[in-house]
């Protein structure tokens, strides 16, 4: 306890509570001092991190198992085989929105141009498929092939080998986006221009594919398979399995993306959404980060293309182009772009709205496919899986399974409090003269 003289009056004051490591640090930060690395640079990197939440282990165990309930013993046991291929279809489809969800929702990467990738993926499937048949039929080339007197291409003849085939399909579009992704983030190209970019490529990939019509089909795209992997196509038994099969690499897909948003670089990705120079500040590479995010992306959309081929049957430029691109991001974005099931519920939910209402109004879906991306972004900016997230507990209260998710770091700096009466330090305030006495001390 000391006594401070104040206007000629002394009355008690509380005595100077010493400082904290938490006051320290924010001394530190306003002196210009950088904050020690580990758990101070991490809990930076939480700060910068915004949007929507990752879900915890539990909650994401438990959307996968209502994933694989319903896409792996429901849509078998009720659909149809018309319409359980259908569905596989669909399932396609949204393993191309999960890698666009990772690129877009969480890197701000509006990827425009996924069609390049799912058609890599999808004509490297069926240059092996259209081989496979024309070995099984006895025949020297496939059959578009003989029409117009042609040879198989050297660069066909690798597509023998399934191994070989699994290998392009994996490798072939990771290589092609790094190379873009470096060639374009190491530039700093971002935002529409990235997005035009990716609508150039995308364009220029469909014109070169019509192009080529003795070597593949031209724009009548392959079709006609027979096999795939030595199982024929026309058992039902083997058509549903290629539907299990979809569904599961779906849910697989899905679990790996929600370990990559809940690992350091999910968290680096959204920081280098929100705040770029920040984290090229801190010492990391946003271009690295960028590229890393926007090749797996390519990936799971080469993979998506590569199981459409023996679920529907054909592929061709028309599947590949423009439209389909666009049409890939409109599904996340109702979905929910920056959530984990949002982009799978939403590329679900509009390839079946397409597939039915085209059949009733075949001129209008387009015009209702505009219409409900306007809605979205005026009315629910987050997608509709937000409408879920108003709902939950706030992160760190009861019902949190990730006391991470909060936002807070750590160790928090506690902002420095007004100085009260008698509470003043010599360093603070140099000027003022030292009007505290001891108690004891006065005469």
């Amino acid at each position: 306890m000391s006594i401070t003289a104040t206007g000629g009056t002394s009355r008690p004051t509380p005595d100077a509570a010493p400082r904290t490591p938490q006051r320290a640090s924010a001394s530190a930060r306003g002196t210009g001092r950088t904050l020690p690395t580990g758990k101070a640079l991490l809990a930076g990197l939480r700060r910068l991190t915004g949007g929507p939440e990752v879900p915890g282990p539990r909650h994401a165990m438990i959307g996968l198992g209502l994933l694989a309930l319903g896409l792996l013993v429901l849509a078998p046991m009720l659909l149809t085989d018309f319409r359980l291929n259908q569905l596989g279809r669909f399932i396609c489809y949204a393993i191309v929105a999960v890698g666009i969800g990772l690129a877009w929702g969480r890197g701000g990467m509006l990827t425009l141009g996924q069609g390049v990738f799912f058609g890599l993926g999808a004509y490297a499937m069926a240059m092996h498929m259209q081989l496979a048949d024309a070995e099984l039929q006895g025949l020297a080339a496939p059959q578009f092939m003989l029409t117009f007197g042609a040879d198989v291409p050297w660069w066909w003849e690798p597509f023998r080998s399934g191994l070989f085939t699994v290998a392009a399909i994996l490798l072939l579009p990771a290589v092609v986006a790094v190379v873009l992704g470096l060639s374009v983030f190491t530039r700093r190209v971002k935002g529409a221009y990235f997005a035009i970019l990716n609508q150039a490529m995308v364009f220029a990939f469909a014109v070169l594919l019509v192009g080529q019509q003795a070597t593949l089909n031209g724009s009548n795209g392959l079709s006609g398979f027979q096999s795939f992997l030595g199982f024929s196509l026309y058992d039902p038994a083997n058509r549903r399995a290629i539907y299990l099969l979809a569904a599961a690499v779906l849910i697989l897909l899905v679990a790996i993306a929600w370990w990559m948003m809940r690992s350091r670089f999910g968290e680096l990705l959204v920081a280098t959404r929100d705040a770029e120079e920040r984290v090229r500040f801190l010492g990391y590479n946003p271009a690295l980060i960028k590229t890393a995010a926007f090749a797996t992306a390519a990936v799971m959309a080469s993979i998506g293309g590569a199981l459409f081929v023996p679920l529907v049957g054909i592929i061709s430029p028309a599947e590949i182009g423009v439209v389909p691109s666009i049409a890939f991001v409109i599904g996340v974005a109702i979905g929910g772009r920056a959530t984990l099931f949002g982009p799978v519920i939403g590329a679900l939910a509009v390839a079946w709205a397409e597939s039915s209402l085209a059949e009733t109004f075949p001129s209008g879906w387009s015009y209702l496919q505009g219409l409900l991306l306007v809605l979205v972004i005026a009315i629910l900016p987050g997608g509709v899986a937000s409408i879920l997230t108003r709902f939950r507990p706030r992160d760190g209260g009861p019902g949190s399974d990730h006391p991470h998710d909060s936002g807070q770091p750590d160790l928090p700096d506690l902002p420095d409090q007004p100085d009260q009466p008698g509470h003043s330090d010599r360093a603070d305030h140099p000027t003022q003269p030292d009007l505290t006495v001891q108690e004891g001390d006065r005469p």
